[in-house]
């Protein structure tokens, strides 16, 4: 059984983690930390000023954080320091704070992912062939989330654009359009929603002459993110340091 930490437990997609965690015979949750130290739930609770300490006295496997970037960029530090992977599903850091978590990948595994929905690792690669079979279709890819999300685009989304741009390395992302914005074909649309409490979708349009695809993804609970981050943990307790990404957790459980 791994023996798994979880920042942010008393937030959406901590106590989501949890739920889900007690549901399975292969993981354990030994740790969680929350502001206050206080979690109303059977796991020993720390503040998140007092994670390191607390990771190493809990013989902790994987740290699984849902936070938001400074927070998360912090638990991996302290997971770095206490030599536990990490499975991060927080989105938003910039520049800085990614190179403080490729920093931390020198000393122990560590897997970001902006998505752990097999449904969207499908979905990726659906794009690649439909572009691959339609050279010259215009790209635009909308998604919608919650009110509350902060970042924007989402972290998937730019995932998704990226997935565009390795194959075509002269596109340039326009985000939204106002006014006179004649289209370029060189152009990806990027297009942000905030409603409601839209789990999550994303949806791509690839348009050629006289013929459209979408696709489309949408997210119907947040477990399927904690399974996946779950799937995650597991597997990436096997692993050396070093930074790696959902694509081999789906590949070894397919």
């Amino acid at each position: 059984m791994i023996r798994i930490g979880v920042t942010g437990a008393t937030g959406a997609m901590g106590s989501t983690v949890l739920d889900v965690a007690a549901e399975r015979d292969d993981v354990g949750c030994v740790l969680a930390s929350t502001r206050s130290g206080t979690l109303d739930r059977d796991v020993r609770t720390v503040r998140h000023a007092d994670l390191e300490a607390a990771l190493s006295e809990a013989d902790v496997d994987v740290l699984v954080d849902f936070t938001v970037p400074e927070a998360s960029v912090a638990a991996v530090e302290a997971a770095a320091a206490a030599g536990c992977a990490a499975a991060v599903g927080t989105t938003g850091f910039d520049d800085d704070q990614r190179s403080v978590i490729e920093d931390a990948a020198g000393t122990i595994p560590v897997l970001v992912a902006a998505n752990f929905s097999r449904g969207i690792q499908a979905l990726r690669a659906a794009l690649e062939a439909a572009l691959s079979r339609m050279p010259d279709a215009d790209v635009e890819i909308t998604e919608t989330h919650h009110s509350r999300k902060r970042d924007a685009p989402s972290g998937t989304a730019l995932t998704l654009v990226e997935d565009v741009e390795a194959l075509r390395p002269d596109a340039s992302r326009v985000h939204g359009r106002v006014g006179d914005t004649p289209r370029s074909p060189d152009d990806i649309g990027i297009h942000a929603r905030r409603a409601g409490t839209v789990r999550g979708e994303h949806e791509l349009l690839l348009a050629g002459d006289e013929e459209t695809i979408t696709l489309t993804h949408r997210s119907g609970s947040r477990r399927i993110f904690a399974t996946g981050a779950l799937d995650a943990a597991v597997w990436l307790a096997e692993r050396s340091p070093g930074s790696y990404t959902f694509d081999g957790v789906v590949a070894h459980r397919a």
